[in-house]
């Protein structure tokens, strides 16, 4: 029997994203970690792993300001639209909206196996690093959710940590990151393999491997990054 989160699912994949979990608001009374409106009683969220993602983008771009988050925006309004009939109420949110921002990374952590690496961004136990979150779905009806995914941080059993001790301007911390220093590093020639190959401490995890972003891909976040915080 196909479900309704089934279909859902299914749209996000035809749109080009990736299905990155779900979770009920606690008891339609949103903890201060929820923070979605009173009344919601599912969240969808709505991502990418890997490059899955970046021939949809590459197609459906337009030479404009945030051209990623804009083409999220016109895609997620299309998945709702598409939707419509589907669940009773349901309206895209994304990570830009605000402020206030909608707290995206304790919402993944409730829908996703993921959780804090030493580097920052969420790991998650397959998708290593190579993974993000560019919307989410909030739905008045509460659906039925597969059992969670319970398995524990592949941080937990690595020794060697590589991801603290691989960027070449020591950038990176327990607990701290110098978005300066690392993208003054990015406008330098010695910068290329980092917008080429993205991040090397992200690199550096074992975990996700095969789901690394490619070239193309890398290139375009680290210069938006560059760009925003270096000089």
């Amino acid at each position: 029997m196909v479900t309704v989160l089934d279909s859902i699912v299914a749209a996000i994949s035809a749109a080009g994203f990736s299905f990155r979990g779900a979770f009920h608001p606690a008891a339609g009374h949103p903890t201060p970690d929820d923070q979605v409106p009173d009344g919601t009683g599912t969240v969808v969220l709505i991502g990418n792993v890997g490059s899955s993602m970046w021939p949809y983008f590459e197609a459906g771009r337009r030479d404009e300001p945030d051209a990623l988050d804009a083409w999220t925006r016109r895609a997620l309004a299309e998945l709702v639209s598409d939707l419509g009939t589907l669940c009773n109420g349901m309206v895209a949110v994304h990570p830009s909206d605000g402020p206030p921002y909608n707290p995206f990374q304790q919402w993944a952590m409730r829908a996703d196996c993921v959780y804090p690496s030493p580097i920052g961004p969420l790991i998650h136990p397959d998708y290593g690093l190579w993974h993000a979150y560019r919307g989410a779905l909030l739905i008045n009806e509460v659906l039925d959710l597969p059992d969670p995914d319970t398995r524990p941080s592949p941080c937990d059993s690595c020794e060697d940590k590589p991801c603290l001790n691989t960027c070449p301007v020591s950038a990176f911390s327990p607990g701290a990151y110098d978005t300066k220093t690392c993208a003054n590093h990015l406008a330098t020639p010695k910068g290329e393999a980092c917008l080429a190959q993205g991040c090397l401490a992200r690199g550096a995890c074992p975990v996700g491997q095969g789901y690394a972003n490619i070239e193309a891909q890398n290139r375009f976040h680290m210069s938006i990054f560059r760009d925003k915080y270096g000089g």
